[in-house]
């Protein structure tokens, strides 16, 4: 059994135009010690995935189908008691923007503290305090900044400070929401080795959402691509970033520019994604996509399986022979450019 299991999962938001079906029947799995990256365009649903996760959707969010088996109990149909005992203690989040996400009236050694105490009220101030002074030395802080409230810390000190407090007690699941965004490059790359290697010591899982591909790359076994709430393809990292088989997941690898290949074109998906207040039928890229033929506008696409890939697309028997050898070229990836054939 998986240590988390998503299946057909559907997070939809109220709006004034009707729900918007942010995250629309999304199903992958994470095994104890795994990392999983789920990256996507920003509004694709990645951020309310983590939040549908952990309990903690805006009042206008709601879960509409779907389940979220978490070591075999259903997180969608627990008693709220039950998930504040998780919440923290199994199941820890990076938030996004740390400067929200920290209160502001509050010392970073208080909040790290109340984390401690919410879920081990018996621990002894000492023993606490040595967690506390072991969190800070892994994310590069000085101890004596504790005292310190989130207005006094820089932006890049702030999300270390978050990261200090997912892992303060040893969850099995970390949810990190682009836990690396406002750190330099170095301080960047020994967080997540050392994260890493508390993965391996304590068989910890993290689930990583970010636009960084590179962070993805270097840190993830396996890739989730979502597009406009659903997803478009999952499997393996070095597939993903290999041989990818869904034309979108081609279309993000080739953004990524190559500093090996300097006459490389700069490439990005032309056309935006679709109004998921009022989602097209078919296949939610078609609009973007080079591929796309009547069949991608009119029906949802079956489920190919690649090796160990998983790919959302009609078409993937002419990724190979049709796009994957142009796909680092930018008129590939302009509306006009559309390479669409019959659907004989």
């Amino acid at each position: 059994m998986a240590l988390l299991e998503v299946e057909d999962l559907e997070v939809y938001y109220d709006s004034e135009d009707g729900p918007v079906k942010a995250v629309d029947g999304v199903s992958f799995q994470i095994e104890a010690g795994e990392t999983v990256g789920i990256v996507g365009e920003s509004g694709c649903g990645k951020s309310t995935l983590a939040k549908a996760l952990i309990g903690i959707l805006p009042k206008n969010g709601y879960i509409n189908g779907g389940k979220i088996l978490f070591k075999g109990e259903d997180l969608t149909d627990m008693p709220e008691k039950r998930r504040r005992a998780l919440r923290w203690d199994e199941i820890s989040l990076i938030a996004q923007s740390a400067m929200n996400a920290l209160d502001p009236v509050y010392t970073i050694r208080e909040q790290i503290l109340e984390a401690i105490d919410a879920h081990y009220p018996k621990m002894g101030r000492s023993e606490a305090q040595d967690i506390i002074d072991e969190s800070f030395d892994l994310v590069g802080l000085d101890r004596d900044r504790q005292t310190d409230y989130p207005h006094q810390f820089s932006g890049g000190m702030r999300q270390r400070a978050m990261i200090a407090m997912s892992l303060v007690l040893e969850p099995s699941l970390i949810l990190a929401d682009e836990p690396t965004t406002a750190l330099d490059v170095i301080m960047q790359d020994q967080i997540l080795k050392r994260i890493n290697g508390i993965q391996q010591e304590s068989d910890t899982a993290m689930m990583v959402i970010t636009h960084d591909v590179a962070v993805v790359a270097e840190t993830c076994d396996r890739v989730v691509v979502m597009y406009a709430g659903e997803l478009a393809e999952e499997g393996p990292s070095e597939f993903i970033f290999g041989e990818p088989y869904h034309p979108y997941t081609l279309g993000l690898k080739s953004a990524f520019p190559d500093i090996r290949r300097s006459e490389q074109d700069l490439v990005s998906i032309g056309g935006h994604p679709p109004d998921l207040s009022n989602p097209p039928s078919g296949c939610r890229f078609a609009e973007r996509c080079p591929l796309a033929t009547e069949v991608c506008r009119e029906e949802s696409p079956p489920a190919v399986e690649h090796g160990e890939l998983r790919s959302f697309c009609h078409h993937t028997d002419r990724i190979d022979a049709e796009l994957r050898s142009v796909a680092s070229k930018a008129r590939t990836w302009q509306n006009d450019a559309s390479m669409e054939a019959t659907d004989d």
